[in-house]
């Protein structure tokens, strides 16, 4: 467990005095004032959060409005940075950053299942991305992000049950502008960005972007006795290039193309040890020698883990999109909008599955083997309008999606000692605990010296033949699309009351073809149920009381592991040739209802109902269960699970709130009471060899968001501030599955009671040509669990991280040099706490990033 240092819970404390926590929209330049009379202030901001032009403050969502350049004095280049600016947005990483999960009120959805949806909804450009992971890269030049809360799928593309990330990148101008940037930090950081903007004739603009970003790992490797080389994870070598081209024919009319390609070629995710089990021995035995194996004494703070094998990844993302916009001459000048997008998305991952320095289980790092792949086409017609009376909107969706996913495991040349001697060890342990509780023969002792051979004493096939080679090699196709009809309509029923009413029709229909293979060498499973007598003899000889294995009725446990470990799913020969075809269809109706009413110039208050839908879909790994009938005594035999599917999730969500503003429009005070109640909850868990996603029947999630924003009667101070208090639980139902009891009526993983954070900026003069800026900005996050199954030794303390930045430069944005710091506290914390593979009692964590600092350049002509 990975717990704060208590002097930074002082500063936790400091964070949340009166109410500040979070950067939520800026003083943003913000947009542009109706008329020269007007003058520019906070509350003249804009969003398009009901996908039309509003001002912020008059909007009944719960939302964080980002601007360019908040997004730059905080350093947010990707999807991940953006939950320092946003209390209630969690965002996480786990066995590669492809498997990227964000959540919002503790709600969202665990990675490392391909064919689970993002409960969270990732939009870049109108454009809707299959997966959050699939949205994680270097952004490019932002325009805004703005984070909305609660259920949107009324007007954002598909099953967003529990919110969107709205991002706007920099359309082109008709100016012509060149912006560079240069970066250095510690970790060997360094990085490279360009652009350039230039108008094509009276009617079109264009602008390019390219950048290459390096940095050397955050994590030390022990490598073991190898193959692998690198000694350092966690590292970045990524580039991106960006086009855009803007065609406005004619002043109703404009056209946007955008095609964008990036590319991450680094290494990662390790997992550090946090607490050590009785398997590590065996571990270091096999590896080499003590602390070969796995770290002598967990220590997260050393940032030091174990890995032989190479966790190489590879990411491309390739797209190209076009928007339309055309003022109709009919309707009242209604707005027809067409979105069309085509997108192309590979992963391919190395791992070293068992996490540790012994050669046990791994995946090589090519696209044969392991990978997921996803090709999308989308489509967005929508018909935007207004009369003195309402505020209309009526549109199609439609997206056409292909994955297809590659899921390997390879044997190491130690995997056949190891599942012996751990085997071997848990079954001593069953037998130690049952003469300790009188139900086995006093004195009975399991012999475990030389462990190595023992799963060719149970199988009868000779040592080093057991397992070999390839273990499995499965082949997902997954296709699924999904047609959408929706409206969303404000009605101005007098001056001060608005009432909206929002509607989605949905259909979806997915197809899985599953195609199931095991190597060659894969024998050991088949093996020892074909070989029952001399399974039993074997046992028996190495001292397993006979009670233990023949009698169900006094103790099947021994049994029960020993098939456990030699059958788990990528060695259960059972799956071997099976394939398998899937499909399933929904047909699912959403929708909200608003009532907003401004009671004066300064406060509006809202109620708001809504009905969120994510679709079901499929498991894209093996599962199995155990059935009865086995040829081993007493435990049953372990069986491929045909039918993986899982259903549609559902959220109920209900909103109270206020927006207000005061100070002649220079200070923003908003706040809602929340409560969302979802219904079969899609929960994502790794079992310790698979991860399997189970139905909860009920979450509720219940609080408060509120946040400040406040330009300060002293010049170029800036305050921003939120804080979110989120009550997200599981239901009292008991849920069948054992390794789920700790679940009902506790608090759901990465659900934090508290989150909040807080952001100043201060913008100075340097005579008559110069400015200077300082932004320092905190996130906080009271204890929460990281583990689906809510083990205890997966609880994170609470922390706090920090950032800062101070600049110098040319008011005419010529240059401007920058000095930064992220994590300045050196917080060590934990992303994502999980069962290590294989290592009973064991446990590890994919670890946040350290303290990173260093220097950024920007130049502009």
């Amino acid at each position: 467990m990975v717990v704060a240092k208590p002097q930074h819970k002082v500063l936790a404390v400091a964070v949340f005095a009166a109410l500040c926590a979070m950067p939520t929209a800026y003083a943003q330049k913000a947009s542009p004032p109706a008329s020269d009379d007007e003058p520019t202030t906070l509350a003249t901001m804009t969003v398009t959060a009901q996908k039309r032009e509003e001002a912020m403050q008059d909007v009944p969502i719960t939302m964080t409005a980002l601007p360019e350049q908040l997004l730059q004095d905080t350093g947010v280049r990707d999807i991940k940075d953006v939950q320092l600016l946003v209390p209630g947005l969690h965002v996480s990483s786990t066995t590669n950053e492809a498997q990227t999960t964000a959540r919002i009120r503790g709600v969202g959805t665990n990675g490392d299942n391909a064919g689970l949806e993002s409960a969270v909804g990732v939009v870049i450009d109108g454009v809707y991305r299959p997966r959050t992971g699939v949205g994680f890269g270097d952004l490019g030049q932002l325009e805004r992000i703005e984070v909305l809360k609660g259920p949107q799928g009324t007007v954002f593309g598909k099953n967003t049950s529990a919110g969107v990330i709205n991002v706007m990148t920099r359309r082109p101008s008709y100016s012509q502008i060149v912006e560079g940037e240069i970066t250095v930090g510690n970790y060997g950081a360094m990085g490279v960005s360009g652009s350039y903007n230039d108008a094509l004739g009276e009617n079109a603009a264009f602008s390019i972007y390219a950048a290459k970003r390096k940095r050397d790992g955050f994590n030390e490797v022990n490598t073991g006795q190898g193959p692998r080389a690198e000694d350092e994870d966690g590292d970045q070598n990524f580039h991106s290039i960006r086009g855009q081209l803007l065609w406005e024919p004619t002043e109703n009319l404009d056209i946007n193309f955008i095609a964008d390609y990036s590319s991450r070629e680094e290494n990662c995710c390790v997992g550090v040890t946090t607490v050590r089990g009785p398997t590590a021995n065996i571990a270091d035995a096999l590896a080499g020698g003590a602390g070969m194996g796995i770290i002598p004494v967990a220590d997260p703070e050393r940032r030091l883990a174990y890995a032989n094998r190479s966790t190489e990844q590879d990411m491309k993302d390739k797209g190209i999109s076009a928007e339309v916009n055309w003022i109709t001459p009919w309707m009242n000048g209604a707005t027809f909008t067409s979105i069309t997008a085509s997108r192309d998305w590979q992963s391919i991952n190395g791992l070293d599955l068992d996490f540790s320095g012994a050669d046990v289980l791994y995946r090589r790092a090519n696209y044969d083997d392991s990978s997921t792949a996803f090709k999308s086409f989308s489509q967005e017609f929508r018909l935007t309008g207004a009369t003195d009376k309402i505020d209309w909107m009526v549109g199609a969706f439609y997206s056409d999606e292909d994955l297809e996913r590659h899921d390997q495991y390879v044997f190491g040349e130690d995997y056949e000692a190891y599942i012996g001697a751990a085997a071997l060890g848990s079954i001593a342990r069953i037998v130690a605990q049952g003469v300790a509780d009188g139900r086995y023969p006093a004195g009975s002792v399991v012999n475990t010296a030389n462990p190595f051979g023992f799963v060719s004493a149970v199988t009868g096939l000779a040592p080093g033949t057991n397992y070999s080679g390839d273990a499995a090699d499965d082949l997902y196709n997954q296709s699924a699309k999904s047609m959408s009809l929706f409206t969303n309509n404000t009605w101005h029923a007098t001056d001060a009351l608005d009432l909206t009413l929002g509607l989605r029709y949905t259909r979806e229909e997915k197809e899985l073809r599953s195609a199931y293979l095991n190597g060659p060498g894969n024998k050991g499973c088949q093996a020892v149920q074909g070989n029952v007598g001399g399974a039993v003899g074997a046992l028996i000889g190495r001292g397993v009381p006979a009670a233990a294995l023949l009698d169900p009725a006094v103790n099947p446990n021994v049994a029960q592991q020993l098939l456990g470990l030699l059958c788990v799913p990528w060695a259960n020969f059972a799956f071997n040739g099976l394939t398998t075809n899937q499909d399933r269809t929904e047909k699912e109706w959403s929708g909200t209802l608003k009532a907003a009413y401004r009671w004066n110039d300064h406060v509006m208050t809202y109620v708001s109902g809504a009905r969120g839908y994510k679709g079901g879909g499929f498991n894209l790994d093996r599962v199995q269960v155990a059935v009865a009938g086995a040829p081993l005594i007493p435990p049953p035999f372990i069986a491929p699970v045909e039918e993986t599917s899982f259903p549609g999730e559902f959220v109920d969500s209900y909103e109270l709130g206020a927006k207000t503003t005061w100070m002649d429009g220079n200070l923003l005070l908003n706040a809602t009471l929340f409560h969302q109640q979802f219904t079969d909850f899609q929960l994502n868990s790794f079992l310790g060899t698979s991860y399997v996603v189970r139905s909860i029947p009920e979450v509720k999630s219940m609080g408060v968001d509120a946040e400040i924003l406040w330009q300060t009667s002293m010049k170029g101070l800036m305050l921003q501030g939120g804080l979110t208090y989120a009550d997200t639980r599981y239901g009292d139902d008991l849920l069948p599955d054992a390794d789920l009891f700790l679940l009902p009526g506790n608090h759901i993983s990465f659900a934090p009671l508290w989150s909040g954070s807080a952001s100043a900026t201060y913008e100075w003069d340097f005579g008559s040509e110069h400015i200077g800026r300082f932004n320092i900005g905190a996130k906080y996050l009271s204890e929460h669990n990281t583990g689906s199954d809510l083990d205890p030794q997966k609880i994170q303390g609470a922390y706090t991280l920090v950032n800062a930045r101070v600049a110098v430069g040319a008011k005419n944005k010529r240059w401007m040099l920058e000095f930064w710091g992220q994590n300045l506290t050196d917080e060590t914390y934990t992303q994502v706490g999980f069962d290590a593979p294989l290592q009973t009692g064991s446990w590890n964590a994919f670890l946040g990033a350290p303290r990173t600092y260093g220097m950024t350049l920007r130049m502009q002509y």
